[in-house]
């Protein structure tokens, strides 16, 4: 209104000096410049504005660079002491690439520009690319459908039976299954008629939290190999059976060669995990051992070590997440050609998909936790330990009179039935370096060393492998054993040509005749 009074007020003197000379202001180009005036003010402001704020900040980050170097980033401080010495490394490797900057520029200040300007061009680069999105596939539980038997200390244990029947059996094969499966796994693919052929009974179980089984609230590699024994009288393996394992079960293997040897006939191992710490490999092995392992998988065995309260965190956020996934992303595997291939076909997907489903049915990272701990922690015993070698005689006087004097009986220690393992070439999960340390340690183990074979292409969905694997462990195939015909018993005529029923019974033992003989006597005796 001020701005409008005095522009009257000035044509109003104008107007009285020069006369009225017929001219009119339109008052609608006045309001109209009076807009544009408040429009370029507005900008003013805000241009201004920006550049306060943008030295406000430049200040701001001085101070705030001053106050680093004078406490935290001086000599005596903890950060420069902890990392003081491995960055001055880096940087001094890296101190080459600083050739390729202009001369006149700060190499400090030149990289941290390039670092921010490539890290917002990944930025945009991630945003405008438009990725296919798959189709999410979520876990289903199926009903429970196990047998199950009851343990001695009240947990029950599920299994699955393969082959022929407990009485018609020739040989008997119990499987433990490796991270992040079940006892649906077993041999996958293996087809009843080889089993019938070769007169086979397959035994397959969950591990304890597992399945359908109970978890075992203090787990270690005896308790799982006391399993193993438990679930071979309850299900009527009365001789010595054969242990099966892959991969990472075969840990289960090793411990019932050691806690349990005088029930197993031999172990069939098909690249069998050690411990990736084990203390009797040399340090080329384990190197060979660890370079071809994915940065993701390493860093998993190291938590499982150090830090195991964090792998449930990383286990809800994969495998327990409710949603499917390959395989090699669940597990953080590094594959093959020949591995990538087979795992792309629908009847692996398929079957990688159930036996998921069946591993994670409890929900629980704790059993699987406790899977990984055991792989990496202290066994308890080495591999090696089952090397079949007699027996160091005792130290001290008594023992070298005995010696002397009497003949000492030669005692063998290890584990004295057959170890076959099969060992793919090209496995980038388990290298082949690991059946160079078991053909080391255990030199009566029989390796059969894979060319062009991988992780899984040997064990999975392989007719000829599985053919091959039977034959080489049993010979040629004999079937089922023929179950022997129930004798017929004549009736026994008397002397009077009377026929008489014989009843069958149990057979008497020498003790209970004599028992019965005793009671009579004694009866005869009281009357």
């Amino acid at each position: 209104m001020a701005d409008v009074n005095e522009s009257s007020s000035w044509r109003e003197s104008i107007s009285s000096v020069v006369g009225d000379t017929g001219i009119r202001y339109n008052s609608s180009y006045v309001a109209a410049e009076m807009k544009g005036n408040d429009a370029e003010n507005w900008k003013f402001h805000a241009v201004e504005f920006a550049k306060g704020f943008g030295e406000m900040s430049v200040e701001f980050g001085k101070g705030v660079r001053d106050v680093l170097k004078q406490s935290v980033i001086k000599e005596d401080s903890i950060l420069v002491r902890k990392i003081g010495v491995p960055c001055y490394k880096v940087c001094r490797r890296l101190s080459f690439l600083n050739e390729y900057l202009p001369e006149d520029r700060d190499p400090a200040h030149a990289w941290s520009v390039i670092l921010f300007v490539l890290f917002i061009a990944s930025a945009v680069l991630i945003a405008s690319n438009d990725y296919p999105t798959p189709s999410v596939r979520k876990v289903y539980i199926h009903p429970p459908s196990a047998s199950r038997i009851l343990l001695p200390d009240g947990r029950h244990l599920a299994y699955h039976q393969q082959g022929v029947p407990a009485e018609l059996s020739r040989f008997s094969m119990i499987a433990p299954h490796s991270f992040l499966s079940s006892r649906l796994a077993g041999i996958p693919g293996i087809k009843t008629s080889l089993l019938e052929e070769y007169g086979i009974r397959l035994v397959t179980y969950d591990l304890p939290g597992f399945g359908e089984s109970d978890p075992h609230p203090s787990r270690n590699l005896e308790s799982s190999a006391m399993d193993m024994l438990h679930l071979s009288y309850a299900v009527n393996v009365t001789d010595k059976f054969w242990v099966v394992a892959y991969s990472g079960g075969s840990m289960h293997a090793w411990a019932a060669l050691r806690y349990i040897p005088d029930r197993i006939a031999g172990a069939v191992m098909v690249a069998p995990m050690v411990n990736p710490y084990e203390p009797k490999m040399t340090k080329e092995e384990k190197n060979k051992m660890w370079k071809n392992w994915t940065a993701k998988k390493k860093a998993m065995h190291i938590l499982a070590r150090k830090f195991p309260r964090l792998l449930p965190y990383f286990y809800r956020r994969s495998f327990l997440s409710g949603v499917h996934d390959q395989i090699e992303a669940r597990l953080a595997l590094s594959l093959g050609i020949r591995d990538k291939a087979l795992l792309e076909h629908p009847l692996f997907d398929e079957f990688w998909q159930r036996d998921l489903e069946e591993s994670v049915r409890q929900k629980n990272a704790k059993p699987f936790v406790e899977e990984a701990v055991l792989q990496v922690s202290n066994w308890g015993f080495s591999p090696a330990d089952l090397k079949v070698q007699r027996k160091r005689p005792g130290k001290g006087i008594l023992h070298w009179i005995k010696s002397l004097y009497g003949q000492t009986e030669e005692i063998l220690t290890g584990f004295i039935g057959q170890i076959h393992v099969w060992q793919g070439m090209e496995d980038m999960v388990v290298p082949p370096s690991t059946s160079d340390f078991l053909q080391r340690v255990l030199p009566d183990a029989m390796v059969h060393r894979l060319l062009y074979e991988g992780h899984f292409t040997y064990f999975y969905f392989c007719d000829e492998c599985h053919r091959h694997i039977f034959s080489t462990v049993f010979g040629n195939p004999q079937g089922p054993l023929v179950p022997e015909p129930e004798a017929e018993q004549s009736p026994i005529q008397n002397d009077d040509g009377e026929t008489q029923d014989t009843i069958m019974g149990d057979v008497a033992t020498d003790e209970e005749n004599v028992s019965s003989l005793v009671n009579s006597d004694k009866e005869d005796y009281i009357d």
